[in-house]
């Protein structure tokens, strides 16, 4: 789909930087000598920013999601191709989200982080939106969310997971029909084209949503929050490292010497994503870097969209240590045989959470109530999850391209630029 002839040398890697340099200093000036009534005034006003960024990029998603996995699929050419490839992804998907989730598990119950929280009565009012999502989850409400009833409805609310769902069959359909197929891949491809090409002109705008993001969280909590957490922060930060070097490990198993390269084409949106706490904020550039690695179009147009569905490692690893680290900070025994089922119930909820901020608080606080934990004890990790939300979505980012550089491996369509 796109041409892997040299691109010129960006700054933003550098201006993104500065943005967040700008964004702590700016965030501590306002902290340390402004009333609380104008760190709350400046940290809504300033989040705009942030917002009008996210917004920007979430618009071209859906689109985007579409166009390249309907080509992809439709280029693989047939059902057994495509059962292959998606076969040897969803292997990838489910063994690595359970490594994550065994992972979270082993060193929250290893550490007990809960018991050192001491905040006493939680803020209930804080968590009340959260709390609020969750009301009546169900079997069937995860089943409505995964299979659409409309696609412009899946379009408009981004529901990535109902997108790959409608266009697996559009995909499979187009590709079915022959020459009349061709016609809507030639158009889809063009469609692909012009999204990617947007995608340029709004990740222009990727500092000012990294200073806004930055500047707002640190204007309410100060420098302090750093410490304040230290020891929850610290622990979850080790398991983050362990994750990453059995992905980097297993990584360097098939791509070797090629891994590196990757690496550094994707250190860019790396440093968006942790930067904003969104995946979805990197995914039209991420689609774009792979391809440029020398990934085949087809299989990063099936691969990464459904990667973002089912394959966000560092959240489902956040999910089983926040989730026993509440219990624990509330006293509520969990033994072993509860928290394996904790595990498997949330080896199915976060299948198809978005890649935005605090997706994965939500799914977290559904199975806190499941489990008869108090669901308003989110509200004592909420001060900090800004700052864990930003390693465990660049973690997401890094599982998300080994799948589709590994797949593309397996498939013999990695390309040697």
């Amino acid at each position: 789909m796109l041409n892997a002839s040299p691109q010129p040398k960006s700054n933003l890697t550098l201006y993104i930087l500065i943005a967040m340099a700008l964004g702590i200093c700016t965030g501590y000036l306002i902290n340390r000598y402004s009333p609380i009534e104008t760190r709350a005034t400046f940290s809504t006003n300033i989040k705009i920013l942030t917002t009008v960024f996210l917004r920007l990029v979430q618009m071209i998603i859906a689109p985007l999601v579409f166009s390249t996995l309907v080509v992809g699929i439709a280029k693989l050419g047939d059902l057994k191709t495509v059962g292959r490839v998606g076969g040897k992804s969803l292997l990838w998907f489910v063994t690595a989200s359970l490594v994550s989730l065994l992972l979270g598990l082993v060193l929250v119950n290893f550490f007990k982080p809960g018991e050192g929280i001491h905040l006493g009565t939680p803020n209930a009012d804080a968590a009340k939106d959260l709390i609020g999502k969750t009301t009546g989850f169900s079997l069937q409400n995860f089943v409505e969310h995964v299979v659409p009833k409309s696609v412009f409805e899946a379009m408009a609310g981004n529901e990535i997971l109902q997108l790959v769902v409608f266009s697996i069959f559009f995909g499979v359909a187009t590709a079915a029909i022959g020459d009349y197929g061709k016609i809507v891949i030639r158009g889809l491809d063009a469609v692909a084209h012009v999204i990617l090409k947007m995608v340029t002109y709004v990740m222009n705008f990727a500092p000012l949503g990294v200073f806004g993001a930055i500047s707002a969280v640190i204007a309410t909590n100060g420098l302090e929050i750093f410490k304040f957490y230290g020891l929850y922060f610290s622990e979850f930060i080790l398991g983050i490292v362990l994750l990453w070097v059995v992905l980097l490990s297993v990584g360097f198993l098939v791509l070797g010497k090629r891994l590196p390269a990757l690496l550094r084409r994707i250190s860019g949106p790396l440093l968006i994503a942790f930067s904003t706490t969104s995946s979805e904020a990197v995914f039209p550039k991420l689609t774009e870097e792979l391809e440029r690695f020398g990934c085949k179009d087809k299989i990063v147009a099936f691969v990464l969209p459904l990667g973002y569905s089912f394959n966000l490692d560092g959240s489902m690893m956040y999910m089983t240590f926040a989730s026993v680290a509440i219990a624990q900070a509330y006293g509520v025994h969990l033994d072993l045989g509860t928290q394996i089922t904790m595990l498997l119930v949330l080896m199915l909820t976060s299948k198809g959470i978005a890649g935005v901020p605090r997706a994965s608080l939500v799914v977290v606080t559904a199975t806190l109530a499941m489990f008869k934990i108090p669901a308003e004890g989110i509200a004592l990790i909420l001060p900090i999850d800004h700052f864990c939300d930003m390693f465990r979505t660049g973690t997401n980012v890094l599982g998300n391209t080994l799948a589709t550089t590994v797949v593309s491996k397996w498939e013999n369509s990695l390309e040697n630029n």
